[in-house]
This record gives structure tokens, C-alpha cells and sequence, in this order.
């Protein structure tokens, strides 16, 4: 037996529950992993909240993980037991032990720390496809970030510098302001306290931006489409306030000939080939010391509901590990 964290039902942070799970034998192309961290994500709160679907309950939630390869089952290849490995995207890394399909694996380097491998697969493979995929960052390029002093948004920051690009991110606070732009935000927006827009305007001298990835949904729908310049990418890739409400694609034409699109990391990661080519990107620059994983709350994975509950209220910056 092993220990997990599952839920019985959906709601609040109260459902997560530690409790005892069977585990068992990797069946063919699987192995089993013993789990040292797992990272923490919004999507986790979508799967306990019941917005997104978790399968049947009981379920173990949690998407990504670092771990040490404990058995292999039949025709695995590639892989050998104690093999120190992580992935993103794949349900149930709430879990001292588990059972994975061994081709969403990636060996991980021992310059990578677990706590960094555990924070890094799910957010830096999404703030790869934003900006080599979605919307493919040139030098010069505007770009709009939001919740930049996030776990993905650090990242973005960072990544987006790195290309040469023009980084404003949104914040709500000037604690959460410093910390972009020590991360390569050049111009945040307190958005508490400036209209997101206007300010994008006055920082681009009226241009507006190539593209903004918003992770934000219905609060910010609106304010994306305006801070776009023309043949603008809007990338809302999130619902922190919500689901985008429906709207009328003339709205697009009216305020440029914008684009809109909806993207997720499971498209993107789909195939043996498209989670390699990120992850070995993002290793690359995360190993080299370009981008860094910023870990800033770290707690036991038996704690939880705490660390959901902190999220939910946006006590975080950057990113959230649970040990184990």
C-alpha cells in the first residue's frame, strides 16, 4: 500500500483527502514510479472544482511529477529501473507511488533538481507552445503576459526575453511587479489599479501587442482584444475568473482581423515526437541557467488542500512543490 491524495467527490480544497491506495504491477509499456514532488497547477483546481473531468471517483488528481523508475513492465524500451524521470499532463502525480505509461517519460539530468523537475514539465512545455507554437515570438515583438509573477508566467517572462521580445505582464501588487520584472517582465501592469488596454497603448505608443497569452478567461477576454495590434494572436489558455462566454467572431474583424484561439498542453504533447521536442528545449534552457524555475512555496503533498487553498487566492508567486 501507498498513500495518495484522492477525492470522493468535487468542491473545495476540504475534498483532497490523504488516504491509503493500491498500486500494483506496470502492465505492458508501463512502469512503475516511486514520486519524490509533484508540481502544482490551476488545472488541478479545475479537476477538484469538477470543471474539468477527472474520470471516475474516487480519482487521484494532480498532473505532473518527478520520480525514480521502480519496475518496468513488458516491452518498454529506453527506460531502466532507477532511471530518474518526469512528466506533465498525465492524471494522478498526487502520490507517493504510481502506474505511467513509459512513453510520457523524460529522463531528467542531475543538474535538475527534483524540486525544479517537479515545477518545471507542465509550465514551461505550456509557455513553449505559446511562444514557439502559438503564436511564434520574432525579435522586436510586443507581447502581453498575464499573472506574470506566476508559475507559468515567470517562465513566459523569461523565455519570451530570451527570444528578444518586448514583455508586458499583468500583476496585482508591486511585491508581484518587482518579481516579473526581475524575471525579464520590462513593463508590468497593475492591473488592480490601470486599465490593461489603455496602459498596453501608452507602453507600445498605440501599437498594441503581437499577441497576449491569457490564462486569466472571462475577466480579461475583453481587454486582450484591445491591447491587440492588427492580425493579433489572443492565446487564452486558462480560466483563473472563469470561462470565456460565448461571442461573435465579427467582434475580430471590428478591432483588426484579430485571431483567437484556445489551445492546451495535451494537443501539444500529444505524440512521442511533439513532448520531445519541447522537453528537450526546455531542459536545454532551464539546464543552462536561461530560464530558472522559480520554486517560492514548497509543502508536504500531504498539505495539500493548503497549498490549493493559497493558490485559489492568489498568495502564490511562481511556482508550488509538494514533497514527498
Amino acid at each position: 500500500m501507498t498513500r495518495a491524495i484522492r477525492i470522493h467527490q468535487t468542491g473545495g480544497p476540504e475534498v483532497l483527502q490523504w488516504e491509503e491506495v493500491e498500486v500494483g504491477d506496470p502492465g505492458p509499456g508501463q512502469v512503475r514510479l516511486q514520486q519524490k514532488a509533484c508540481g502544482l497547477n490551476y488545472i488541478d483546481v479545475y479537476g477538484r472544482s469538477g470543471m474539468y473531468p477527472v474520470g471516475d471517483l474516487p480519482a487521484v488528481l494532480g498532473m505532473e511529477a518527478v520520480g525514480m523508475v521502480d519496475a518496468l513492465g513488458a516491452d518498454v524500451d529506453g527506460l531502466a529501473v532507477g532511471d530518474r524521470v518526469a512528466y506533465p499532463m498525465t492524471l494522478g502525480a498526487y502520490a507517493e507511488a504510481r502506474l505511467i505509461d513509459a512513453d510520457k517519460l523524460v529522463r531528467i539530468p542531475d543538474s535538475i533538481s527534483d524540486e525544479t523537475a517537479a515545477a518545471m514539465m507542465l509550465k514551461g512545455l505550456t509557455a513553449h507552445y505559446l511562444l514557439f507554437r502559438t503564436y511564434p515570438v520574432q525579435p522586436g515583438d510586443s507581447i502581453l503576459v498575464y499573472a506574470a509573477a506566476g508559475g507559468v508566467g515567470l517562465i513566459l517572462c523569461q523565455w519570451a526575453n530570451l527570444l528578444g521580445a518586448n514583455v508586458i505582464g499583468c500583476v496585482g501588487s508591486e511585491e508581484k511587479a518587482e518579481l516579473a520584472r526581475a524575471n525579464g517582465c520590462h513593463h508590468p501592469i497593475l492591473y488592480r489599479d490601470e486599465d490593461i488596454a489603455s496602459r498596453v497603448r501608452e507602453i507600445t505608443d498605440g501599437k498594441g501587442v503581437a499577441a497576449a497569452y491569457d490564462s486569466i478567461g472571462k475577466a480579461t477576454f475583453e481587454a486582450s482584444l484591445d491591447s491587440l495590434q492588427p492580425f493579433g494572436v489572443l492565446a487564452t489558455y486558462g480560466n483563473a475568473s472563469g470561462p470565456v462566454d460565448p461571442f461573435s467572431p465579427l467582434i475580430l474583424a471590428a478591432k483588426g482581423s484579430l485571431y483567437v484561439t484556445r489551445p492546451t498542453l495535451a494537443t501539444h504533447i500529444s505524440t512521442r515526437e511533439l513532448l520531445m521536442e519541447g522537453a528537450e528545449r526546455l531542459i536545454d534552457v532551464v539546464a543552462s541557467g536561461q530560464v530558472r524555475i522559480s520554486v517560492n512555496q514548497t509543502l508536504p503533498l500531504a498539505q495539500c488542500a493548503e497549498a490549493h487553498r493559497r493558490l485559489e487566492a492568489r498568495e502564490t508567486t511562481g511556482s508550488t512543490v509538494l514533497n514527498i
